[in-house]
């Protein structure tokens, strides 16, 4: 565990840990790591706060799924009834406690927020099947996809990728999962965002265009999930930019609710 806990807060960053192989240099100091024969500081762990428990989720990857909704699709340019999912990849460190805020990004002046359910994996594999899905599911969350939507239109029209736009450091707020075997598997329910108190997107998990078992059976065709990857399962209609000092509040129905304040 973090040994610098304040105000009785768990961090979302924790001490530094070994690297697969290494564990007797688990929540050592970075010089020590060096010691061991590493060239540089071991970086740090990135985890995730667990509801009722004193334990954290280990963060492999982050994995996001686009336009997901039929609403947002169309609002995004798409045709829902011709695009196949896609998906794109964000930095583990962009996952940051969602009660840290976020800190306006440099090299854009439009700040996109967008919200996401959170889907963190207790384990993977390839070619996953539809069926066997939600087996492989630890636990859900709240989290938001911030995006720099003008580097992102900028790279559309150039025909280029726009991960720029998305893999940006500490884009990626979260607040605690929420595990299967004490809260279940969230499947429906209202999710929404709302910016200074006014509701920007308001819809419900079962309009996504694809579930979440769909979504991780997908997924599985193009990478070996594995344990401590969380997937972002898309937003809904009513993406809009922010400004600092914005509070955005979001929420998912079962899964609580996180304030995020942009600085």
């Amino acid at each position: 565990m973090n040994e610098n806990k304040t105000d009785g807060r768990r961090q979302f960053l924790a001490g530094s840990a070994a690297i697969a192989g290494a564990a007797a240099f688990a929540n050592t100091k970075p010089a020590v790591a060096q010691e061991a024969g590493y060239v540089i500081d071991v970086p740090e762990v990135v985890s995730m706060e667990i509801v009722g428990s004193d334990e954290r989720f280990p963060v492999r990857r982050i994995y996001c799924l686009g336009r997901n909704y039929r609403a947002h699709a169309i609002e995004s340019g798409d045709n829902p009834d011709e695009t196949p999912p896609f998906f794109f990849i964000k930095p583990r460190d962009a996952v940051v406690d969602s009660r840290d805020g976020h800190p306006y990004p440099p090299m854009t002046q439009e700040l996109r927020y967008e919200a996401e359910m959170v889907v963190a994996l207790k384990s993977g594999g390839a070619d996953i099947s539809q069926d066997d899905a939600l087996s492989h599911i630890y636990a859900y969350g709240i989290g938001l996809d911030m995006t720099r939507e003008d580097l992102q239109h900028g790279a559309q029209e150039l025909s280029r990728p726009w991960a720029i736009s998305k893999s940006f450091d500490k884009s990626a707020p979260c607040g605690p999962l929420y595990t299967v075997e004490d809260h279940g598997h969230a499947v429906d329910g209202r999710i929404w965002l709302s910016v200074n108190g006014d509701v920007k997107q308001d819809s419900d998990l079962s309009l996504q265009r694809w579930s979440v078992s769909e979504g991780i059976a997908i997924l599985s065709q193009y990478y070996e999930l594995a344990a401590g990857d969380i997937i972002m399962t898309g937003t809904p209609a009513g993406i809009g930019l922010v400004e600092k000092g914005d509070v955005l509040n979001v929420g998912i129905a079962g899964l609580g609710e996180i304030e995020v304040t942009i600085t």
